[in-house]
């Protein structure tokens, strides 16, 4: 699974999850409807935001949604997933966006692509991809040519560029394509007036996938001698950096023209988890006028405010839990550490909440009972199926042994990157806030 926008199921909330698995999977089973079980292979995250603003600008509509079977993937269990063009139209763009990959990685001569034969049949995969893709979106009235001409221009752009270079000259083609893309959604929704907006944040989501990618590749590219547009054209990481805020930036406001019906999971991933996906490629947990003072200075969470320094300004004390009123560190703990209440295992009244004795303990009527521990060979049986059914990796899964909650061993979660509460109006899709939480 490849893609930039990565959102962590935790962040996005019961509905916009279900949502996005809705479009994920659609995806997943448009492009085995369409091109075979092999092409599930190039399902990928950025694929599935062509059926996520298909449907945002149209709306739910009748066959919008089927029932698909169980799916190792989901735990085997049955799903609602989006169904209709804007799936189609994800998949033909997904095919594209594979065998470009798959071409690049042939360029570079990365791992066994360096051997000639299987970079002949790597490459013969690649044009079967394009073929396939081409069919599909014709007969939804999207021309994958200008995905294809893209790649045949940025081979030659590539060529010719050096140091003194803009490296908006290389992001070029990529920005053309996605555009392209995001302008279609416009009429497969039957809103041709969003077309323009729409053509706007795709040329912006185009020159972040571009620019993001190098960054991620940077040092394996320098080692490995291949080629980097930001090593080629002498681009350091603070320019890079701002070229994406201005990204970021540029998509919110294109956004905001677009006439949605329901643009909530839209906006959420195209304004947030994107500026999340910008945070992680620079190393940084923070809004990005923070980090840029600290691109490639070791850390992304700038200056801290003013008063909460090492010194005595710090309202909870001198170090970085001292004082805290809800802690127990001083005599006394504050007001709330070790005192009526207790910190989360002192011995007030409510018996310090989850470890306590007191009604919020275990065993208390705030609780449900624990469910008992498996046996080895038990264990050992449900770990095995866990497995072999992809749970331990891509679910939500109960812990062979243990039988608690565990998140999926591919869920990269980087939740709690937000330090405000304006984010909860995105269920309607009217955040305007610019506070650049994640």
């Amino acid at each position: 699974m490849f893609g930039i926008v990565r959102p962590c199921t935790h962040r996005l909330g019961e509905r916009f999850k279900t949502e996005w698995m809705a479009h994920l999977c659609g995806l997943c089973l448009a492009l085995r409807g369409d091109h075979g079980q092999f092409a599930r292979i190039v399902t990928n995250y950025d694929g599935l935001l062509i059926s996520v603003l298909t449907e945002a600008q149209s709306g739910p509509a009748p066959g919008a949604r089927r029932t698909a079977g169980p799916c190792p993937l989901r735990g085997m269990r049955t799903a609602a997933v989006a169904n209709g063009e804007g799936a189609r139209l994800a998949a033909a763009v997904s095919l594209v966006l594979a065998s470009v990959k798959v071409r690049d990685h042939v360029a570079d001569r990365d791992g066994l692509l360096a051997r000639a034969p299987i970079a002949a049949a790597a490459r013969r995969v690649a044009r079967g991809w394009d073929r396939a893709g081409a069919r599909t979106g014709a007969a939804l009235g999207f021309d994958t040519a200008v995905l294809l001409d893209a790649v045949d221009r940025q081979t030659d752009i590539e060529a010719l560029a050096g140091p003194g270079t803009p490296v908006l000259v290389v992001t070029e083609p990529t920005e053309t394509a996605t555009a392209a893309a995001f302008a279609h959604t416009a009429q497969l929704a039957g809103r041709p007036g969003n077309a323009a907006p729409l053509a706007e944040a795709g040329r912006y989501f185009g020159r972040l996938a571009h620019l993001l990618d190098a960054v991620e590749d940077r040092s394996a590219d320098a080692e490995n001698g291949a080629w980097n547009p930001l090593t080629a054209t002498g681009t350091p990481l603070a320019e890079a950096r701002r070229l994406c805020d201005d990204a970021l930036h540029g998509i919110r406001l294109a956004l905001k023209e677009v006439e949605f019906v329901d643009g909530g999971l839209a906006h959420r991933l195209l304004v947030h988890e994107l500026r999340t996906s910008v945070d992680r490629a620079f190393g940084s947990r923070s809004c990005g006028h923070t980090a840029m003072n600290a691109v490639g200075q070791g850390g992304g969470f700038g200056a801290p405010p003013q008063g909460y320094g090492q010194g005595g300004g710090n309202p909870y004390g001198g170090g970085p839990y001292g004082g805290n009123p809800y802690g127990g560190n001083p005599p006394g703990g504050g007001q709330y550490g070790g005192g009526q209440y207790g910190g989360p295992h002192g011995g007030g009244p409510h018996g310090g909440g989850p470890y306590g004795g007191g009604p919020g303990g275990p065993g208390g009527p705030g609780m449900p009972p624990q469910k008992p521990r498996r046996g080895l060979l038990a264990g050992c049986a449900v770990a095995v199926g866990l497995f072999c059914t992809c749970q331990l990796c891509c679910t939500e899964h109960e812990g062979p042994w243990s039988r608690k909650k565990r998140d999926a061993w591919c869920d990269d979660c980087d939740c709690g990157n937000c330090n405000c509460d304006c984010c909860n109006c995105c269920d309607g899709g009217c955040c305007d806030c610019d506070c650049g939480c994640s």
